[in-house]
């Protein structure tokens, strides 16, 4: 159950509105509904009733209510404990996917000051499985990474996210030429991310039946330098829908259809499984706040 969710119910069971408690939220109405509907799904009943005279307590609502606002208040006392106890210049060390940095890292680290304005964040962009070894040899103490596919014994990994994958290219390119499958693609040059990343061995196991007509790869560990040689015509590349949604609407990268979709970028939080303390837990759960309500 999500304290988001139950900080948004004792809001708009305060003011009585769903409008007001965007207002104070500084959230859309839709996304305050949505909220509530979610924490409505959660628990099986109606928690409000909106009608002409206003919004009012259901009677699960009003036996809900000193609960949700107990929990808060728990939520609240255990942060400002974490504050209060933390040396002046602590340092928590954070590791971030590239992606995630390019999309999130403004609004994450913004957020994470706010919530621990005793805290020092030093943070890593790098490639996951640089972020996993750094985790492992306690080099970090967070990170917000591609999910992989195996099991890490080490590590304590929850999920955060996933993106549907694009093939894009920037229209130059294509030269007028038709490209429908695989075999055809293989013809452009293939920009992707650093070897033994996730989305390269998909286009590694993509492309080997093709054999010596395989395509050339070319490898790029910063997002931003990876659009930038797609928009200039460098070759095409596979990237998560929201890095290229702007391009696409400008029409300075188009979308290839080349029969099956690729598979959904996933990404986790992650921290070592040895480590006991609340805050690397803490700001996991706000990242997942954050990117997940956009």
């Amino acid at each position: 159950m999500r304290l988001r969710n139950l900080n948004t119910f004792v809001k708009v069971a305060r003011l009585g509105s769903f409008h007001a408690a965007a207002q104070q939220l500084h959230a859309t109405q839709p996304a305050i509904s949505a909220r509530i509907a979610a924490l409505e799904d959660e628990l099986g009943v109606q928690l409000f009733l909106r009608d002409k005279s206003g919004t009012r307590l259901t009677a699960r609502g009003t036996q809900l209510l000193p609960y949700a606002e107990k929990l808060i208040a728990i939520s609240q006392e255990m942060k400002a404990q974490l504050q209060e106890g933390a040396p002046e210049r602590g340092c928590l060390r954070i590791g971030v996917a590239d992606t995630l940095a390019y999309l999130w890292l403004t609004k994450l680290l913004q957020h994470w000051r706010d919530q621990h304005p005793l805290m020092a964040f030093e943070l890593t962009c790098d490639v996951t499985p640089t972020l996993i070894r750094q985790l492992r040899d306690h080099q970090l103490d967070l990170a917000l990474m591609v999910a992989e596919q195996q099991h890490i014994p080490e590590l304590v990994t929850e999920p955060l996210c996933s993106y549907p994958q694009y093939w894009v290219v920037a229209p130059a390119l294509l030269g007028g030429e038709q490209i429908r499958d695989v075999a055809s693609l293989a013809r452009l040059p293939i920009l992707s991310f650093p070897r033994n990343t996730r989305p390269w061995r998909y286009l590694k196991q993509l492309f080997e039946t093709l054999g010596d007509e395989g395509p050339v790869l070319h490898t790029c560990s910063s997002v931003a330098n990876l659009l930038a040689l797609a928009e200039q015509g460098t070759g095409a590349a596979l990237l998560p829908e929201p890095l290229v949604r702007d391009r696409l609407a400008a029409g300075t990268l188009v979308r290839l259809s080349i029969g099956d979709e690729p598979p959904e970028l996933t990404f986790c939080c992650g921290w070592r499984l040895e480590d006991d303390r609340m805050l690397p837990k803490l700001l996991a759960e706000s990242a997942r706040e954050i990117v997940i309500g956009g």
